[in-house]
Protein backbone atom coordinates (compact mmCIF):
# COMPACT_ATOMS: atom_id res chain seq x y z
CA UNK A 1 0.00 0.00 0.00
CA UNK A 2 1.11 3.52 -0.61
CA UNK A 3 1.68 5.78 2.21
CA UNK A 4 -0.44 8.90 2.16
CA UNK A 5 1.27 12.18 2.98
CA UNK A 6 -0.89 13.57 6.06
CA UNK A 7 -3.12 16.03 5.03
CA UNK A 8 -2.44 19.97 6.50
CA UNK A 9 -6.05 21.68 7.02
CA UNK A 10 -5.97 24.48 4.97
CA UNK A 11 -6.61 26.67 7.39
CA UNK A 12 -3.14 25.63 9.06
CA UNK A 13 -1.43 26.36 6.25
CA UNK A 14 -2.83 29.87 5.35
CA UNK A 15 -1.78 30.71 9.71
CA UNK A 16 1.64 29.67 8.51
CA UNK A 17 1.96 31.92 5.43
CA UNK A 18 0.41 34.95 7.36
CA UNK A 19 2.76 34.73 9.91
CA UNK A 20 5.84 34.11 7.84
CA UNK A 21 4.27 37.20 5.53
CA UNK A 22 4.05 39.42 8.70
CA UNK A 23 7.54 38.46 9.96
CA UNK A 24 9.24 39.39 6.71
CA UNK A 25 7.49 42.71 6.48
CA UNK A 26 8.44 43.42 10.41
CA UNK A 27 12.07 42.46 9.64
CA UNK A 28 12.28 44.29 6.46
CA UNK A 29 11.23 47.39 7.86
CA UNK A 30 13.42 47.14 10.67
CA UNK A 31 16.17 47.11 8.13
CA UNK A 32 14.56 49.81 6.23
CA UNK A 33 14.72 52.37 9.61
CA UNK A 34 17.48 51.20 10.89
CA UNK A 35 18.83 51.98 7.22
CA UNK A 36 17.16 55.46 7.66
CA UNK A 37 18.46 56.21 10.98
CA UNK A 38 21.84 55.50 9.70
CA UNK A 39 21.65 57.92 6.82
CA UNK A 40 19.72 60.34 8.75
CA UNK A 41 22.67 59.77 11.58
CA UNK A 42 25.19 60.30 8.87
CA UNK A 43 23.74 63.69 7.03
CA UNK A 44 23.36 65.37 10.67
CA UNK A 45 26.76 64.77 11.24
CA UNK A 46 27.60 65.70 7.65
CA UNK A 47 25.34 68.91 8.13
CA UNK A 48 26.99 69.66 11.81
CA UNK A 49 30.62 69.61 9.90
CA UNK A 50 29.48 71.95 7.08
CA UNK A 51 27.94 74.57 9.60
CA UNK A 52 31.09 74.81 11.62
CA UNK A 53 33.19 76.64 9.15
CA UNK A 54 31.09 80.01 7.93
CA UNK A 55 31.33 82.04 5.08
CA UNK A 56 33.17 84.93 5.50
CA UNK A 57 37.24 86.20 5.20
CA UNK A 58 40.38 83.77 6.09
CA UNK A 59 43.93 84.22 6.56
CA UNK A 60 45.56 81.93 4.44
CA UNK A 61 49.15 80.37 4.92
CA UNK A 62 51.40 77.77 4.50
CA UNK A 63 52.93 74.67 6.20
CA UNK A 64 55.09 72.85 3.57
CA UNK A 65 53.54 72.63 0.45
CA UNK A 66 49.73 72.23 1.96
CA UNK A 67 47.41 75.79 1.72
CA UNK A 68 45.70 76.03 5.51
CA UNK A 69 43.59 79.46 6.98
CA UNK A 70 41.97 80.59 10.05
CA UNK A 71 39.14 83.02 10.22
CA UNK A 72 40.53 86.63 10.19
CA UNK A 73 38.31 87.77 13.15
CA UNK A 74 40.59 85.62 14.81
CA UNK A 75 43.84 87.36 13.80
CA UNK A 76 45.38 90.33 15.79
CA UNK A 77 48.33 90.52 13.72
CA UNK A 78 51.23 89.32 11.88
CA UNK A 79 54.89 89.27 12.66
CA UNK A 80 58.05 88.73 11.51
CA UNK A 81 60.16 85.62 13.53
CA UNK A 82 62.20 87.20 16.38
CA UNK A 83 64.34 86.27 19.19
CA UNK A 84 62.08 83.63 21.27
CA UNK A 85 62.56 82.32 24.59
CA UNK A 86 62.73 79.35 25.33
CA UNK A 87 60.99 77.74 28.34
CA UNK A 88 61.65 74.48 30.18
CA UNK A 89 60.13 71.26 30.41
CA UNK A 90 57.66 72.22 27.37
CA UNK A 91 56.36 69.90 24.49
CA UNK A 92 58.29 70.00 21.53
CA UNK A 93 55.78 71.97 19.43
CA UNK A 94 56.51 75.00 21.98
CA UNK A 95 58.99 77.46 20.54
CA UNK A 96 58.82 79.66 23.88
CA UNK A 97 57.65 83.48 24.98
CA UNK A 98 58.02 86.36 23.43
CA UNK A 99 57.13 89.96 24.71
CA UNK A 100 55.21 92.11 22.57
CA UNK A 101 53.96 95.34 23.87
CA UNK A 102 54.97 94.49 27.40
CA UNK A 103 52.20 90.98 26.92
CA UNK A 104 53.86 87.82 27.19
CA UNK A 105 52.25 85.67 24.63
CA UNK A 106 53.66 81.73 24.18
CA UNK A 107 54.71 80.60 20.98
CA UNK A 108 53.71 77.24 19.15
CA UNK A 109 55.24 75.87 16.38
CA UNK A 110 52.34 74.63 14.05
CA UNK A 111 54.39 72.63 11.72
CA UNK A 112 55.35 70.32 15.21
CA UNK A 113 51.89 70.84 16.11
CA UNK A 114 50.61 68.92 13.21
CA UNK A 115 53.00 66.06 13.37
CA UNK A 116 55.31 67.74 10.38
CA UNK A 117 59.23 67.75 9.28
CA UNK A 118 60.92 70.36 11.66
CA UNK A 119 62.56 72.80 9.14
CA UNK A 120 64.78 75.99 9.45
CA UNK A 121 62.81 79.12 9.43
CA UNK A 122 63.65 81.23 6.56
CA UNK A 123 62.65 85.41 5.89
CA UNK A 124 59.24 84.32 4.86
CA UNK A 125 58.75 82.53 8.29
CA UNK A 126 56.25 84.19 10.75
CA UNK A 127 54.24 84.68 13.40
CA UNK A 128 50.34 85.06 13.17
CA UNK A 129 49.12 86.47 16.73
CA UNK A 130 45.69 84.99 17.68
CA UNK A 131 43.23 85.65 19.84
CA UNK A 132 41.52 82.45 21.31
CA UNK A 133 38.85 81.60 22.83
CA UNK A 134 39.09 79.34 25.99
CA UNK A 135 36.03 78.62 28.12
CA UNK A 136 34.88 82.16 28.61
CA UNK A 137 38.34 84.10 28.56
CA UNK A 138 40.23 85.46 25.95
CA UNK A 139 43.57 84.47 25.45
CA UNK A 140 46.62 85.50 23.01
CA UNK A 141 49.13 83.03 21.64
CA UNK A 142 51.38 83.45 18.66
CA UNK A 143 51.19 80.48 15.76
CA UNK A 144 54.54 80.07 13.62
CA UNK A 145 53.95 79.70 10.06
CA UNK A 146 56.35 78.85 7.11
CA UNK A 147 55.00 81.72 5.21
CA UNK A 148 51.43 84.02 5.24
CA UNK A 149 49.67 84.39 1.83
CA UNK A 150 46.53 86.41 1.58
CA UNK A 151 42.77 87.23 2.89
CA UNK A 152 40.83 85.10 0.76
CA UNK A 153 36.39 85.53 0.89
CA UNK A 154 34.85 82.41 1.07
CA UNK A 155 31.11 81.67 0.28
CA UNK A 156 29.05 79.32 1.31
CA UNK A 157 29.10 77.42 -2.41
CA UNK A 158 33.30 77.36 -1.81
CA UNK A 159 33.26 75.08 1.66
CA UNK A 160 32.62 71.90 2.26
CA UNK A 161 32.18 69.35 5.08
CA UNK A 162 35.56 68.84 7.17
CA UNK A 163 36.96 65.47 6.17
CA UNK A 164 36.23 62.50 7.94
CA UNK A 165 39.07 59.58 8.69
CA UNK A 166 37.45 57.80 11.62
CA UNK A 167 39.15 57.64 15.08
CA UNK A 168 42.63 56.93 13.91
CA UNK A 169 43.52 60.81 13.13
CA UNK A 170 42.38 63.39 15.45
CA UNK A 171 41.22 65.98 12.93
CA UNK A 172 38.50 67.93 15.52
CA UNK A 173 40.62 71.37 14.74
CA UNK A 174 39.63 70.83 10.94
CA UNK A 175 36.54 72.88 10.48
CA UNK A 176 36.29 72.31 6.57
CA UNK A 177 37.40 72.54 3.13
CA UNK A 178 37.51 75.70 1.20
CA UNK A 179 37.65 75.45 -2.59
CA UNK A 180 37.91 78.35 -5.19
CA UNK A 181 38.82 77.82 -8.57
CA UNK A 182 42.96 77.05 -8.09
CA UNK A 183 43.61 76.04 -4.65
CA UNK A 184 42.27 73.71 -1.76
CA UNK A 185 42.81 75.21 1.75
CA UNK A 186 42.49 73.70 5.39
CA UNK A 187 40.05 75.67 7.17
CA UNK A 188 41.65 75.36 11.10
CA UNK A 189 39.30 76.12 14.10
CA UNK A 190 41.85 78.85 16.09
CA UNK A 191 39.92 78.26 19.60
CA UNK A 192 41.09 74.29 19.14
CA UNK A 193 44.66 74.77 18.16
CA UNK A 194 45.49 74.06 21.68
CA UNK A 195 43.36 72.40 24.74
CA UNK A 196 42.58 74.67 27.51
CA UNK A 197 44.73 72.46 29.44
CA UNK A 198 47.69 73.67 27.43
CA UNK A 199 47.08 77.11 27.08
CA UNK A 200 46.82 77.55 30.80
CA UNK A 201 49.73 75.66 31.14
CA UNK A 202 51.75 77.41 29.17
CA UNK A 203 50.08 80.66 29.81
CA UNK A 204 51.50 79.69 33.46
CA UNK A 205 55.05 78.65 32.46
CA UNK A 206 55.33 81.45 30.63
CA UNK A 207 54.29 84.24 33.65
CA UNK A 208 56.52 82.11 35.86
CA UNK A 209 59.55 82.51 33.49
CA UNK A 210 58.83 86.23 32.53
CA UNK A 211 59.19 86.38 36.28
CA UNK A 212 62.88 85.24 36.48
CA UNK A 213 63.95 86.82 33.47
CA UNK A 214 62.47 90.65 34.81
CA UNK A 215 65.72 92.66 35.75
CA UNK A 216 65.79 92.83 39.64
CA UNK A 217 65.88 96.72 41.06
Amino acid sequence: KKRRNPQIPRSLVDSRRERFYTSAVSTYSSMEAGVMATTSAATNREQQRTILARPGKYLTFKLGEELYAVDILKVQEIIGMQSVIRIPKTPQYVRGMINLRDRVIPIIDLRLKFDMEHKEDTRRTCIIVLQVSVDTRQVIIGAVVDEVSEVIDLNQDELQPAPSFGSALDTHMIIGIGRTKEKVIMLLDADTLLSTEEIFSLKEVARQAAAQTRPQE
